[in-house]
């Protein structure tokens, strides 16, 4: 699949299969993400891969999910991620504030590679830190920035374009397919000037 299809059909995912994700994959995805650009060439990111099952279930409790559909939204006991990966920021090792903007290159290059092998994520940025950092034994020169929420996806929503002034709210029909709105392009490009 050409880059842009796999960028144009990448969604959020927040139901999964309980099919465990391999650890090689998981690593490989991270390659992705260490690879990404980062500001200064600092590299101030590291991340944990949560696999075992004792640890998510801590984990789960303490991230929120589409904020919009809640509780809708949130995944049922038979539909929990499988995997995280946690990315943490080296407080001693960045460059402020551009540090997320290399977050962001790097959760957007996991998701692809993940999206590459059939694996869905949801980027969690809204979570209880200080117990996920607690839970996860982090040490006080690294914080966590984002929650990335891995497995094998158990829905497909979709997105639509939407006229300009209209709701970017997602939903789910009455089928329980999450649509996704987005801005028009012609309503977001400029060309020369504004």
């Amino acid at each position: 699949m050409k880059i842009y299809d796999v960028i144009t059909s990448r969604r959020t995912i927040r139901k999964f299969t309980q099919k465990p994700v391999e650890l090689s994959i998981l690593k490989k995805m991270v390659d992705a993400g260490r690879l990404a650009p980062s500001a200064g060439n600092k590299q101030p990111l590291e991340y944990i891969i949560t696999l075992d099952e004792n640890i998510r279930e801590k984990i789960f409790p303490n991230v929120r999910w589409a904020g919009y559909i809640v509780p809708e939204g949130n995944p049922k006991e038979d539909e929990r991620p499988t995997a995280y990966i946690i990315i943490l920021i080296n407080k001693e090792n960045l460059l402020v504030p551009f540090y997320k903007y290399d977050v962001g290159a790097s959760a957007e290059n996991i998701t692809l590679a993940a999206l590459e092998e059939g694996i869905g994520c949801c980027w969690i940025g809204s979570f209880d830190r200080k117990k996920i950092k607690n839970i996860l034994k982090i040490t006080d020169e690294y914080s966590i920035d984002l929650i990335l929420a891995l497995g094998y996806p158990l829905e497909s929503p979709e997105y639509y374009d939407i006229e300009k002034g209209k709701s970017i709210k997602y939903h789910k029909d009455t089928s329980g397919r999450l649509h996704v709105p987005k801005r028009k392009l012609d309503d977001i490009i400029h060309v020369d000037h504004f």
